[in-house]
């Protein structure tokens, strides 16, 4: 997918007196882009749009102007898109219970693990590549980046409508799978292409 460029952001006072419908059409597409997976695990499928947003959004929470500053955003937010064949995702691992943040979040330990976060369809399944730096022995982020590289013969049955796709988490205290709407599914199919 190809990188988002500072001559593609529009100019702070531009993005402020369109922010409300960018906003809008961006969480409409989101909406379509999200999945839960049993109690705790939300995955957001990056593209093009959601990133430009998001660089958008950084530079106008942080104030940043400066060209060298815009570009390191730019290039910080370029690693969440896919690359060839792949698709990529921000997981969450969202937890609610305050009083129980700490110790909900240290059972996740070892989800960034190998063939913990899949997806399958029919027949043939893939599973989540983490980016490193979001775990310690000790501890875990509740914020992930992973991406999944698709093969062949994946991307020639998700585009079977009648084949069920479904995303799993298989972790010990996480045993969970959750059916692609077909509306998740187009996306996939559209970022592939």
């Amino acid at each position: 997918m190809k990188h988002v460029t500072p001559k593609e952001l529009i100019s702070a006072a531009a993005y402020e007196e369109q922010r409300t419908k960018i906003r809008r059409r961006i969480i409409a597409l989101k909406k379509r882009r999200r999945i839960t997976v049993g109690d705790y695990i939300t995955l957001v499928f990056e593209n093009r749009e959601t990133v430009l947003f998001q660089i958008q959004e950084m530079l106008r929470t942080e104030r940043i102007f400066a060209p060298e500053k815009i570009q390191e955003e730019c290039d910080v937010y370029n690693e969440l898109l896919p690359g060839t064949n792949e698709i990529s995702a921000t997981l969450f691992i969202e937890i609610t219970d305050s009083d129980r943040i700490q110790e909900l979040l240290d059972s996740f330990q070892s989800i960034d693990e190998s063939n913990t976060v899949g997806i399958s369809v029919g027949e043939h399944k893939i599973f989540a590549n983490f980016e490193a730096g979001h775990s310690k022995e000790d501890k875990i982020s509740a914020v992930h980046f992973v991406r999944f590289s698709t093969t062949p013969a994946f991307r020639e049955h998700l585009a079977q409508s009648e084949t069920p796709v479904f995303l799993t988490i298989t972790h010990p205290h996480c045993q969970a799978k959750a059916l692609i709407p077909p509306e998740m599914r187009e996306e996939w199919l559209h970022d592939l292409l």
